[in-house]
Formats: structure tokens, sequence, C-alpha cells
């Protein structure tokens, strides 16, 4: 009980620190909507010509965009997060302090990570969403059980998120600058995740990689989940396997990491 109190604890305080930045959250939901109408009538172009491409139709391609950037900030699918922090601590050698703390460095940043992905979800998810459901013809489900299956696709979702950028974050230990590891994960969630195409949309052998990676689990599932494009118990499954083994992995990482004791800076 101690320690989902102190993780409790952890997490609430991520969402206090990022409900601060008021100026900065604004400045989000305008972006993402920007893009959002950039994106839509990119997509209503695209999908006039190809009628269905990824077994879609126009309204669950424009609910698709929408999710997306309701989706981008929380999972933080460009970065963002947590991992930047932490890469800084890594390098000064604030991260000792950090392994002092009585908590586990993974889950305390896992804590960490999910208030800020809930408040992002929130303050920065919901109007753009909101603003593309009222303004273009969307395909979202009566059904409560629906949406439910939805947001423990989301839950999901959000731990494969943190676990990739946690993999990434403790390259630290090895790099003398980490900003080459972040651009990679970068451009590597925008492709892989679905946010600049659906990944149903992709053909052939590439569509069938893409499909079965990490990435994969953050925006197509949840999305095929809330438009009825796949069963949630299959879904449910794809994510748990990547969740549990990119959490081993990272736990792995970390118990390599903390061995080999190289902190940059310190």
């Amino acid at each position: 009980m101690d320690a989902a109190r102190l993780y409790a604890a952890v997490a609430a305080g991520g969402f206090r620190r990022y409900a601060t930045y008021r100026a900065a959250t604004a400045a989000g939901v305008f972006t993402n909507t920007v893009f959002g109408l950039i994106l839509v009538y990119t997509y209503l172009a695209l999908w006039e010509e190809r009628p269905h491409l990824g077994g879609y139709d126009q309204a669950q391609a424009v609910t698709f965009v929408w999710l997306g950037q309701a989706l981008y900030a929380t999972l933080a699918i460009q970065g963002g997060g947590f991992e930047t922090e932490l890469m800084e601590r890594i390098r000064t050698g604030d991260v000792a302090i950090d392994l002092y703390r009585p908590a586990d460095l993974q889950l305390w940043w896992l804590a960490n990570d999910l208030g800020r992905a809930l408040f992002q979800l929130l303050g920065r998810g919901v109007i753009p969403f909101a603003f593309g459901v009222l303004f273009f013809p969307t395909a979202l489900p009566d059904d409560p059980m629906t949406w439910l299956a939805f947001l423990v696709a989301l839950a999901l979702a959000m731990i494969v998120s943190f676990a990739i950028r946690f993999l990434v974050a403790l390259s630290g230990f090895w790099l003398l600058d980490g900003t080459g590891a972040l651009q990679a994960m970068m451009v590597t969630g925008i492709f892989c995740s679905g946010m600049a195409l659906p990944l149903n949309a992709f053909p052939g052998p590439l569509g069938e990689v893409v499909r079965a990676l990490p990435w994969a689990a953050q925006l197509q599932m949840p999305a095929d989940v809330l438009m009825g494009q796949t069963d949630a118990l299959p879904a449910f499954a794809f994510q748990a396997v990547w969740a549990v083994a990119l959490m081993a992995a990272g736990r792995l990482l970390q118990g390599a990491a903390t061995r080999r004791v190289v902190v940059q800076g310190g």
C-alpha cells in the first residue's frame, strides 16, 4: 500500500506539473487543431481518389486524423515526455540521486509519465477531437462498451509508449549525447505509429511489418478498437505482449546500466 501511494503521488505530481504550463497547453491545442485540419483535407482528397483505402471509409479516415491529434501529445509520439529529462539527469550524474530513492527507477518514471499523459489527454487532446467531431463527419460508436474497450487500449498504449521511450532514455548511460537516439525515436514514432498514415494503408510486406511492430500498439490499435475495425481482445493481447516485452527489456537494460555505473559528467 505504501508503494502504491508513493507512485500515485508521483503520477499526481506529473499531472500537476504539466497543468502549470497553461500557455504551452493552449498553443498545443491550437497547433493540433490546425494540423488536424491540414491532415483532414489531405485525407479527404486521398480517400476521394482511393475509396476504402486501408479498409476505412472517409468518416473513419477523418476519425483517425482527429484521434491522432488527440493522442499526439498524450502518447508523446515524437517525444516530449520524461525521456529528455532522464537523459539529462544521466548526463549530469543526477540520476545517482534517483537510484538512491526508496522507489524503483522504472516505476517512478512510469508513474510520472502516466500523470503527464493523462493531463495531455484532457488538457490538449479533448478540444481538437471535439472540434473534429463537431465540424466533420466521423465514425464514432454508440456502444458504451466500445468506448470502455478503447480506454483499455489507450491505457495499454500509454505503457507501450513509455516503455519505448524508457529504453531510448537509458541509452544515455552509454552515449555521450542522446540527441541522435531521440531524433531516431521521433522519426520512427511518426512513421510506424500511423500518425502520418494509417498502418492499414501500408501495402504488402511493409504493411505487415509495421503492423507487427510495437508502435502499432500506440495509435493504430486504439483507433481500430474505437471504430470496430478489430476485436478488442486480440488488440489487447497484441498491446499487452509488447508492453510486457518492452518493460522487461527496460528492466534488463536498467540493471545493466546501474551495474556499469557509467554516469556521464559525474
